[in-house]
């Protein structure tokens, strides 16, 4: 398996792609990852065309083991972010 894109390799083919410089390409990916953040965080959700749709789910109360003990716990209810990759994606990977 490849390696991660890092961010810096990220905002240089993004700089390249616009035919921009890195400064640019860079708050251009800053500005997009905080309205995502913002959005999600508010409990709306962000689709991104071809790739997919950012959403925050809230899980219920439960019951939890804890592996080192096996002694089951009370998990209080909180939030997870998930992502639905779009099908274009899928398709183009899988292609």
């Amino acid at each position: 398996m490849a390696k991660p894109m890092t961010k810096t390799q990220l905002v240089a083919a993004l700089a390249d792609e616009m035919g921009s410089d890195k400064k640019s390409a860079a708050g251009a990916l800053d500005a997009i990852v905080n309205i995502i953040t913002r959005e999600v965080s508010a409990g709306g959700a962000v689709t991104l065309p071809g790739v997919g749709k950012i959403y925050c789910r809230e899980r219920p109360e439960r019951m939890v083991r804890n592996p080192a003990t096996g002694e089951q716990i009370k998990k209080e209810a909180d939030k997870v972010v998930k992502m639905t990759i779009a099908k274009a994606l899928k398709d183009s990977v899988n292609g």
